[in-house]
């Protein structure tokens, strides 16, 4: 379910709902302010009773996603949504110590760096400060609410939370945890909110907020995404698609290829670093294709290939439907493969940047120099050598955790973690320097 609105409801916002969003919105900004200054030890003091309160308060955030779960059984949601909706116990252990985890990581703000002479004399260099007030827009997943504001809390910035409606008891339980949490360690607790009402016209405010919210970022599905990107007066941290590719080429080694296609394929079907298509170099194709396609298709994947794909498994291997040109920018989000044979590796960055999302892509091969040319040409913000491409997460980048992936060019791109919510403003030391 998408927590946007269309254009028809963001042009009947009411008064009575502007004034409610913009209240939350001045009080970010005030709180902002105070978050920019505050402590490595306050924030990780916070992080750290945040944590506690969710492990103290476990009965009453089970108690809440109970409420959640229960009313969208009633309203017929699907197996696959209530499962993200769920709370398990596993998942609180996850919240808890991902909180931790944030409030080990080295703390980006007011770091200085590439500080020079200047001919003047002066010294110039780059101070990294946060963002100011970040806006969140995300659906049924509630885990999202402590990520996030675990996140934004450590690198300095003030946060708006908008969970999706099916979520609203988890959000309401877990902000005040945060708030708690906040409180406690001398910070104030308007440095996280919760836009806490369910009616859609509230996103379709809080988008026409420039002058309170510095940055949006949705976390969903495409149309909530694209949605957002339509409608926001705001900057947008973002991607649409994670149609994402691995090139066995003429130099790979046959086992490890197989090893990384199988598990960017199957290790989760679900997500936005999961592979899509699998390139194969004509010279290895009558190779490597049946192998790796039994292995495939015994774990239930269906397969659709190119002419020379399918001819190469004709006689060796499962069937393979036809791929016609949507195969090949399709996110299938499932048990579904696109294949196709390339004749080189300059066909290959052809097809991934023609038919990408520029998301992750990677090539598995033996030779450095391949490596190195598909690295520099492939146009996406994650681009692997030898490994898969599921790699591309916050968590296993070492950030700790991310508040979405962006596919975009300016300002973060890529897993978006501490420093992908946080800026950097130029710096000026002198000794009663003048210009002449």
């Amino acid at each position: 379910m998408n927590a946007a609105v269309n254009p028809a409801e963001s042009a009947a916002v009411s008064d009575d709902m502007v004034a409610r969003i913009e209240a939350l919105g001045r009080a970010a900004r005030a709180a902002s302010r105070h978050m920019a200054e505050a402590e490595p030890g306050a924030k990780n003091a916070a992080l750290q009773a945040i944590a506690e309160g969710i492990a103290e308060r476990r009965a009453e955030l089970a108690e809440a996603n109970e409420r959640d779960l229960e009313a969208g059984r009633a309203r017929g949601l699907d197996a696959a949504m209530l499962d993200r909706l769920a709370l398990t116990d596993a998942r609180i252990d996850t919240m808890i110590e991902g909180c931790r985890q944030v409030a080990g990581l080295p703390d980006p703000v007011g770091t200085i760096s590439d500080m020079a002479y200047q001919p003047s004399g002066i010294q110039v260099g780059q101070m990294r400060v946060p963002l100011g007030v970040i806006g969140i827009i995300y659906e049924s997943r509630p885990n999202v609410t402590i990520d996030a504001a675990a996140l934004c809390l450590k690198s300095g910035n003030a946060a708006i939370l908008r969970g999706g409606s099916e979520a609203a008891h988890s959000n309401r339980a877990l902000a005040g945890i945060i708030q708690s949490g906040l409180a406690a360690a001398g910070l104030p607790r308007e440095a996280v909110q919760i836009v806490d009402t369910t009616d859609r016209a509230a996103v379709g405010a809080l988008l026409r907020m420039p002058e309170y919210v510095d940055v949006i970022v949705p976390r969903g599905g495409k149309g909530l995404i694209e949605r957002i990107s339509q409608e926001s007066q705001i900057p947008v941290i973002k991607h649409l698609d994670g149609v994402c590719h691995v090139y066995v080429d003429a130099a790979a080694d046959p086992d490890k290829a197989q090893a990384v296609a199988v598990n960017a394929k199957t290790h989760r079907y679900g997500t936005c670093n999961t592979m899509e298509t699998l390139l194969v170099h004509a010279d290895v194709a009558e190779t490597f294709l049946p192998a790796v396609a039994a292995e495939l298709d015994g774990l239930g994947v269906s397969l659709r290939g190119c002419a020379r794909t399918r001819a190469v498994l004709a006689d060796s291997g499962p069937e393979v439907a036809e791929a016609s040109e949507e195969d090949w920018a399709a996110e299938y989000l499932g048990p579904i493969l696109a294949i196709r044979v390339v004749d080189d590796l300059d066909a290959a960055i052809q097809h991934i940047n023609t038919w990408g999302s520029h998301h992750t892509d990677s090539i598995v091969t033996e030779n450095w120099g391949h490596a190195r040319r598909f690295l520099r040409a492939v146009d996406s913000s994650s681009v692997m050598v030898n490994a898969s491409t599921r790699f591309a997460d916050g968590f296993e980048y070492g950030l700790g955790a991310e508040i979405g992936i962006s596919t975009d060019k300016l300002h973060a791109r890529g897993p978006v973690g501490l420093h992908g919510l946080t800026t950097l403003k130029y710096i000026v030391f002198g000794d009663g320097h003048v210009r002449g």
